[in-house]
């Protein structure tokens, strides 16, 4: 098993978007700008993502998943359905709006709908994602990709009426792109599920049975990461200050039947680590004691003293990484986050558990 390093830094994905995108897009829209001058700044923002994460000293990098994203900085994550959604024939076309937390009835995200079948030789796009973040990045890089059950648990199922069949089906879609990654180079996959709460736990089994489809037959070379976490929406400005919102927080959590995923780590929300005692095994735990719902920069000691709390959890199977997403952060919180981590790091690294 590819175990990282004790401590081993790495951010969960997504990186500061930049206020100006809307507009930027709204330009694109009006025939101010043509589409190219949006992809040109998506892929200068990357560029800058991959610079910030290197200067922060975090070991692992991704691209910063900001070419996913147009405009939508707030509102539920375009970069994790909607980009992807339109790139697979079964669900492209319309949207159309669904609640997706019993918190607020006014939050919604626009669903696709299925009306064909998910066939699994769709390109995602996630071996030139490698290609063109791997161009410039000195540290190793990561490539995330929404897991088959949040892919297909939050459409409008319209063609299969089998929820299990469906999911499956998107895991052989992510299955094949996931060798195409390794092909090209990539040892590094994490798998984003960050809605395994609210189901039942007869959903959850099934969810757990489509990511090790997702993810079978891959190289043993490869850290194959799966990200879990409750929920990380902010819905318009206005809520910048107030984004604790965790809106898939409902029912059980369910490390039990996570940890049936045959990944090499979970990257979880720090306050949920002690679910895991007793059933990780020789897996590894990537602790978000990172807070991305907290608009303050932590300190290093901070973030050292949320992984030490912890005692049972070894050195050893110790991940650093933040709680979810920093897309909805200003670029110098985020930043001065991922210094935080690195110096969390050199903090528990000289000293003794």
């Amino acid at each position: 098993m590819p175990h990282y390093p004790k401590y081993t830094t790495t951010v969960i994905g997504a990186y500061s978007v930049p206020r100006w995108y809307e507009p930027l897009d709204r330009l694109v829209t009006m025939g101010q700008l043509l589409p190219e001058d949006m992809r040109d700044a998506q892929y200068r923002v990357m560029q800058a993502a991959i610079i910030d994460q290197e200067v922060a000293g975090i070991d692992v990098i991704t691209g910063g998943e900001t070419h996913r994203r147009t405009h939508n900085r707030h509102a539920p994550p375009n970069a994790m359905l909607n980009y992807f959604w339109q790139k697979i024939p079964a669900f492209q076309g319309e949207t159309r709006p669904k609640p997706i937390t019993k918190y607020d009835p006014n939050v919604t995200h626009p669903a696709a709908i299925c009306h064909g079948p998910i066939t699994d030789e769709v390109d995602l796009g996630l071996v030139d994602e490698f290609r063109d973040i791997s161009a410039y990045a000195r540290k190793p890089v990561k490539i995330t990709m929404t897991g088959p059950h949040f892919l297909t648990a939050v459409t409008y199922d319209e063609y299969y009426n089998d929820t299990a069949r469906m999911m499956f089906d998107a895991a052989k879609l992510l299955n094949n792109n996931f060798k195409r990654l390794a092909e090209a180079g990539c040892k590094h996959i994490q798998v984003d599920e960050p809605y395994l709460t609210p189901p039942n736990d007869d959903e959850v089994r099934t969810a757990v049975e489509a990511v090790n489809l997702a993810i079978e037959g891959l190289p043993k070379d490869i850290h194959i990461a799966v990200h879990v976490c409750q929920g990380n929406y902010a819905v318009g400005p206005h809520y910048d200050g107030q984004i604790g919102h965790r809106y898939f927080d409902t029912g059980r959590y369910k490390a039990d039947l996570i940890c049936g995923i045959e990944c090499h780590s979970y990257l979880i929300e720090h306050d949920k680590t002690d679910a895991f005692e007793g059933l990780l095994g020789n897996k590894q735990l990537g602790v978000g004691a990172v807070d991305v719902q907290a608009p303050n920069i932590e300190t290093g000691e901070t973030i050292a003293e949320r992984i030490t709390a912890h005692r049972w959890l070894a050195p050893e199977q110790t991940i650093i990484t933040s709680s979810c997403g920093f897309n909805h952060l200003p670029r110098h919180i985020a930043l001065g986050k991922m210094r935080a981590m690195t110096q969390a790091k050199a903090i528990l690294s000289g000293g003794s558990r």
